[in-house]
């Protein structure tokens, strides 16, 4: 205790030296009006919401016929890593430090505020885009019954106003709506997993044994057919297929961006990121491993870009085999993981906007809260993004929508980079001040190695977006797959320039300033006892 309290006192001396500065004082603990509404099951529910979404239902079909079964199966396999490595990273850190703001102010933190600065404005933009992404892919999911263009803009309308009144309803609603999205996602992956297990093993109507016989012909791994050696061909294809899987993971760290509004944070958060590998390996690795048995990569419905559940490979497997009651079930289900994206995607943005706000980075405005601890001000503001979801209804100005979502797409993987990039700093003041990592109510033995790894692998990720743009070549693809680097690049420096902020030194890294103790945000836990009580437990 000697020396955590002489690291502290050091810490605290060296921190003296700028606190005239308001963009260096990190105690914002009075000014952060949110409440803790959500409760252990919410979080959880929250954590498969963020795991399972369309890109298994239906992006896993177009990484099944780019690769093939075997190279889908390495690229979701790889990304998965790469996901929990971030997920580790971030939830250690926020069990530390359970407050709004998450991740960007982990960054101005423990990393510079210029770097807080421009992740939270980078993470905030790319996710209140994917709004009305979402909702368009709502939309597009409902022609699968209604084929009537002239109703687009209705259902549109609809559905917007639908996922913005979830928000501005509080914390309390947006929690319970993902619960409910969540456990239909749960029972659809389930079913489809189980049924496809006895379609391959011949319980079809048809009654026809399939096995392996897909891996043999045509074969585990397709070719890109960018360059005429085979085996970098086969390569180029899987690298194809781990850019679309990143894609495709990216959202969980959203349990984490709702730690200031969970009731026992640090608790539930560790059990949240500790369920994670598991939810990735049942249902994502089982899910392509599944798709992969029961479908060809060559069959042409997988060509299918109509984005409803006709492209799903489940679908094609399970018309396949006769099964014809499942293409409903499954676009019904998609439909709700499409809504709940969106609503999803509203929170994190307007979260992360009132976490820059609050702390000086943004508009004052935004720091407004309700009585009942709604940041509003915020949620409002990113709700109207919603409106660019109007876009797609035109067919001239579905061309511009399409270019400016293509725009931010990296920022997830830019995401990603920070959070492992910020625990790497994190796990290095901690160790410099003397504190024991793993005395934190969550901590990953592998540290800091997984962030070391997410490191390596986003910025692969962001490197490598658009390479196929290099083997025939085109500026608009070009332009659309990299200009959200120099966007990023001019928030930071620019910020640094007006600032004159620097990158903190260990022994600078302040860890405690506006922090609650465990003692303020953990109460003690209570042990199931019926039945119910215990299975909730193992589930939730």
């Amino acid at each position: 205790m000697d020396k955590e309290w002489q690291a502290r006192k050091s810490s605290q001396e060296i921190l003296e030296t700028v606190d005239s500065d308001d963009r260096y004082d990190f105690d914002f603990h009075d000014l952060d009006r949110v409440q803790r509404r959500l409760k252990q099951r919410h979080v959880q529910m929250i954590a498969i919401a963020g795991t399972v979404g369309t890109g298994l239902f239906l992006g896993s079909g177009n990484a099944l016929q780019v690769a093939g079964p075997l190279g889908a199966l390495i690229a979701y396999a790889l990304v998965g890593t790469v996901a929990y490595s971030s997920l580790c990273c971030i939830g250690e850190m926020t069990t530390w430090a359970p407050i709004s703001g998450t991740f960007p102010h982990y960054a101005a933190r423990w990393v510079d505020p210029a770097f807080g600065f421009a992740v939270g404005w980078n993470y905030f933009y790319a996710n209140a885009t994917s709004v009305p992404v979402e909702i368009s892919a709502a939309v597009i999911l409902l022609t699968f019954w209604d084929k009537d263009a002239s109703h687009a803009a209705i259902y549109t309308a609809v559905i917007a106003i639908l996922v913005c009144a979830i928000n501005v309803f509080g914390v309390r609603y947006f929690g319970e709506s993902e619960f409910f999205f969540s456990i239909v996602k749960l029972i659809l992956i389930i079913s489809l997993l189980l049924t496809g297990l006895i379609v391959d093993l011949g319980g079809g109507p048809d009654h026809e044994r399939i096995g392996f016989k897909f891996w043999i012909n045509p074969g585990a791994v397709n070719r890109a057919h960018l360059v005429e050696d085979a085996g970098a061909d086969r390569f180029l294809a899987i690298l194809n297929v781990i850019i679309q899987a990143a894609f495709s993971f990216q959202g969980m760290e959203l349990v984490c961006i709702a730690a200031s509004e969970t009731e026992n944070p640090r608790r539930n958060i560790r059990k949240a990121v500790r369920r994670v590998f598991w939810r990735i390996v049942i249902f994502y690795m089982l899910g392509v491993l599944m798709i992969g048995l029961l479908v060809r990569y060559d069959n042409p419905a997988l060509l299918s870009r109509v984005g409803t559940a006709a492209q799903s490979p489940f679908v094609i497997a399970m018309n396949a085999a006769g099964i014809k009651a499942f293409p409903h079930v499954v676009n019904a289900a998609i439909f709700t993981s499409a809504f709940s994206a969106g609503s999803s995607y509203l929170f994190a943005s307007s979260r992360v906007l009132y976490g820059l706000s609050i702390r000086g980075q943004a508009p004052k405005i935004f720091a407004y809260t309700t009585k009942n601890g709604l940041p509003l001000a915020a949620v409002l503001a990113t709700s109207a993004f919603a409106l660019m979801a109007f876009m797609t209804v035109s067919a001239g100005a579905e061309t511009v929508f399409n270019w400016f979502v293509n725009i931010v797409t990296t920022g997830g993987f830019i995401g990603w980079f920070s959070i492992n990039l910020t625990y790497v700093f994190f796990h290095r003041g901690m160790k410099a001040q003397g504190y024991d990592l793993t005395k934190n109510v969550y901590n990953n033995p592998f540290q800091p190695y997984l962030a070391y790894w997410g490191i390596g692998w986003t910025l692969f990720f962001i490197l490598m977006n658009g390479y196929a743009v290099f083997f025939k070549f085109e500026s608009s693809l070009f332009l659309t797959a990299y200009i959200n680097i120099p966007i990023f690049a001019a928030l930071y420096f620019g910020y640094k320039f007006v600032y004159k902020t620097r990158i903190w030194k260990p022994l600078e890294m302040d860890f405690v300033t506006g922090i609650p103790t465990v003692e303020e945000t953990e109460m003690p836990p209570e042990p199931p006892v019926t039945v119910l009580e215990k299975i909730a437990d193992v589930l939730f």
